[in-house]
C-alpha cells in the first residue's frame, strides 16, 4: 500500500477478505499497525482455542448456488452448527461448522448438484457460531484500541457496507469472527459505488481470481513485491 502511495495512487474505497480486513483498516488508518499486528495475533488464538483440534471443519462447495449451500446446511445441520461461511464468488462457498455436519452438508450439496466439495485443510472452522467464544474474548480489546476514522470508506466482510466511521468500522471486525466473509456482496458493492479497477496488495493473486468472476468487465492488478510497481504505474498511466 505504501508503494502505491509513493507513486500517487491512493484508493477510493478500501476492503480485505477476513483476516485481510485488518490490512485494509491499516492502509486506510483506523488501525496502528502495531495495534492491527497485537489484535490479528490474539484473533488467531481465540479462534484456535474456541473449538478443540479435530472437532471443527470447512469444506470448499463448487458449482451451487449460495442459497442451495445454505440450505444443504440446514438440511445437515441435525443440531450442529454449519452454515456457509465465506460467499467468495458464483459457484464458490465456503462452508463451517462441526466435522461431522460439514460432512453431511457435503453430501447434501452433492445431492442439490455441486461439481465439487474440497475438504479444507484449517485448524479451526472460522466464521461460523463456533467462533462466538472467540468473539467474547476479543470484542472488548478490539473496542479499547485507540481508533481512528478511515481516510476512505472500507466495505466490511459482514454487511458488504461502507465503513466512514472509526467505531463502526471496530464493530465490523468483531461481528466478523463469527459471521460469514461476503466477499461477493463487497466486491458487487464496489461495483455499485463505480468503482472499476482493483489492485491486490500482498502475496498471491486469489482475491483477483475472485474479482474478475464477480466484476468482469473491472481492471484488475496484483502488487506481490515492488517488481510489481512498474506494472501498476503502467496500467494506471492507460487510464
Amino acid at each position: 500500500y505504501r508503494l502505491l502511495s509513493s507513486i500517487g495512487l491512493e484508493p477510493a474505497f478500501a476492503a480485505g477478505h477476513s483476516l485481510g480486513e485488518y490490512s485494509a483498516h491499516v492502509a486506510a488508518g483506523t488501525l496502528s499497525f502495531a495495534d492491527a499486528v497485537r489484535m490479528v495475533r490474539r484473533r488467531g488464538r481465540y479462534m484456535q482455542e474456541a473449538v478443540p483440534v479435530g472437532e471443527g471443519a470447512m469444506a470448499a462447495i463448487l458449482g451451487l448456488d449460495a442459497e442451495d449451500v445454505a440450505r444443504a446446511c440446514e438440511e445437515a445441520a441435525d443440531g450442529e452448527v454449519v452454515a456457509p461461511a465465506n460467499l467468495n464468488g458464483p459457484g464458490q462457498v465456503v462452508i463451517a461448522g462441526t466435522s461431522a455436519a460439514v460432512r453431511r452438508a457435503g453430501d447434501r450439496a452433492k445431492a442439490r448438484g455441486a461439481k465439487r466439495v474440497i475438504p479444507l485443510p484449517v485448524s479451526a472452522p472460522f466464521h461460523c457460531a463456533l467462533m462466538k467464544p472467540a468473539e467474547d474474548r476479543l470484542a472488548p480489546e478490539l473496542r479499547s484500541l485507540e481508533v481512528r476514522d478511515p481516510r476512505v470508506p472500507i466495505v466490511a466482510n459482514v454487511d458488504a457496507e461502507p465503513k466512514r466511521d472509526g467505531q463502526a468500522a471496530v464493530e465490523a471486525l468483531v461481528r466478523q469472527i463469527s459471521s460469514p466473509v461476503r466477499w461477493e456482496a463487497v466486491v458487487r458493492r464496489l461495483a455499485s459505488e463505480g468503482v472499476s479497477a482493483y489492485v491486490e496488495v500482498g502475496p498471491g493473486t486469489v482475491l483477483s481470481g475472485l474479482v474478475r468472476k464477480i466484476h468482469r468487465d473491472a481492471v484488475i492488478v496484483s502488487l506481490e513485491d515492488p517488481a510489481g510497481l512498474d506494472t501498476v504505474r503502467a496500467v494506471f498511466a492507460a487510464r
